[in-house]
């Protein structure tokens, strides 16, 4: 999943010092995911300036 950099859900945790998904899945939707590569159904850019330069 190259594109959980980009994603608005995945978040740095402080206590553990690792970043992780915050997406509400459970562990069969990440088995999933993790062993066909595809493309995830809940990524959602993080990208907040998205619109603004698109309207530019």
């Amino acid at each position: 999943m190259d594109q959980c950099e980009t994603c608005a859900y995945y978040t740095y945790d402080e206590e553990y010092e690792e970043y992780f998904c915050e997406a509400n899945m459970d562990e069969d939707d990440a088995a999933r995911l993790s062993d066909r590569g595809q493309a995830c159904p809940y990524y959602r850019d993080g990208d907040e300036y998205k619109v603004v330069r698109h309207q530019m």
